[in-house]
């Protein structure tokens, strides 16, 4: 299996690395790495989605929306503690 690391995306504190992995199937798998904090207080949430995929832009965009759509409710909610 092959993993591509696409271009990253700031929301707000967030960093947002969406991942695309192609499947032994010939499908292609979506997941995004969520990141906050710097140096040792750096934290990593991974995202794992169910979904395959045909194409691996149709798995780049659904990793990248729902990894920022995940990184804005962290972000808004941050913003209301």
């Amino acid at each position: 299996m092959i993993t591509t690391h696409e271009t990253s995306i700031v929301v707000g504190k967030f960093v947002v690395s969406p991942l695309v992995t192609a499947t032994d199937s010939g499908r292609y798998a979506a997941s995004a790495v969520i990141c906050s904090g710097q140096g040792r207080g750096t934290h990593h949430r991974v995202l794992r989605f169910v979904p395959r995929f045909d194409s691996h832009d149709s798995a780049r965009r659904y990793a990248v929306d729902h990894g920022v759509a995940h990184a804005s409710a962290l972000h808004q909610q941050r913003q209301e503690n």
